[in-house]
């Protein structure tokens, strides 16, 4: 299924019926008098978040959303039927704006949670409502409010307590396979990764933290070069960083440089601040992966570059998953109770 985090949609509430003028016409009813009912409410536009619902896909190829019509007013006091409210399903986590003013309008944070981006029109009044002491037969009536429509953009952005970062190749989608029940495509050239990925990890009885796989962030990402914008934005939420640092790519056997790690690191660390500067106070922990790829040696020149907390992993062999998750676990526990 591909995965889309973006569209835009015109939506329309429905407008009110108007309201009736009639008469009580009945046989040996003499004193009639007016009986026109009122129309009835054009139905609401209601977003709704939805956990069965994975990405805005299905929106995509259809642009055009209306709800329904309230009904006219009939005689004796017959009321219109109310327009049935129109219910768009989105993803947990989509944010919905107007896109004519670039203005976000509200988001959905919450399974099951509704928010009404355009109210349906008032029904109109029937005659009925117009009868006064002086005026026994009134013709009077009101039409029903209009509708409203709305130009909106949807942006999804993935709802995580951890996000995966690094260049492509880092080792992300492994490791999300590897702690987690996620199944990204795994292949080694870059970008394979197209679309984030979200898994699961158990922390045995203690409970379960969820990690997002950000996919495509190289040099000038935060320019939109390459994936871009597309997925930084879903960086956003997360509460805690894992900054995976490959030790095998780009090492000349020969002669390896621990100092093109680092250089990567500040690439990546100079693109978020780009993007967003608050985003660099934000936990993070340092991995280094790929770690059976290369010599003991290598991976203390390494470690020495960076802070002493940094985990060492190899996703292939299992090495270091248990500490990662672990501590992984303690940093988040920490964040949840300040």
């Amino acid at each position: 299924m591909r995965f889309v985090d973006e569209v835009e949609l015109t939506v329309r509430s429905g407008r009110g019926g108007r309201g009736s003028s009639s008469f009580r016409k009945e046989k040996y009813v003499p004193m009639g008098g007016p009986d026109g009912g009122d129309g009835g409410d054009g139905g609401a536009v209601v977003f709704v978040a939805d956990e069965g619902v994975g990405t805005l896909l299905d929106l995509r190829h259809r642009t055009q959303w209306a709800a329904e019509d309230g009904e006219h007013g009939q005689y004796r006091l017959r009321q219109g039927a109310r327009g049935k409210d129109l219910e768009i399903h989105v993803p947990v986590g989509t944010m919905v704006y107007n896109s004519d003013e670039d203005m976000l309008l509200f988001e959905l944070l919450e399974p099951g949670e509704r928010r009404t981006a355009c109210p349906g029109g008032k029904g109109g009044l029937g005659n009925t409502h117009f009868k006064t002491s002086t005026n026994r037969a009134p013709r009077q009536t009101t039409p029903g409010e209009p509708s409203v429509s709305l130009n909106v953009r949807l942006e999804l952005k993935l709802l995580a307590d951890v996000g995966l970062l690094g260049f492509p190749n880092a080792g992300k989608s492994t490791l999300i396979s590897r702690i987690s029940a996620a199944r990204p495509r795994i292949a080694d050239y870059p970008f394979t990764t197209l679309t984030p990925s979200l898994g699961v990890v158990e922390v045995g009885d203690s409970g379960s933290f969820v990690v997002a796989d950000i996919p495509g962030l190289i040099e000038g990402a935060a320019e939109g070069k390459g994936l871009g914008h597309q997925f930084l934005r879903h960086v956003d939420r997360t509460q805690l960083f894992l900054h995976l640092l490959s030790l095998a790519e780009d090492v000349n056997v020969e002669d390896p440089d621990p100092a093109a790690v680092l250089g990567r690191y500040n690439v990546l660390r100079d693109e978020l601040r780009r993007y967003d500067a608050d985003m660099l106070t934000r936990p993070e922990i340092v991995v280094l992966t790929q770690a059976d790829t290369v010599t003991p040696e290598y991976i203390e020149q390494v470690r020495a570059l960076f802070p002493a907390d940094a985990l060492v992993i190899s996703a292939v062999t299992g090495e270091g998953l248990k500490p990662l998750i672990h501590r992984t676990w303690a940093t988040l526990l920490a964040l949840r109770a300040r």
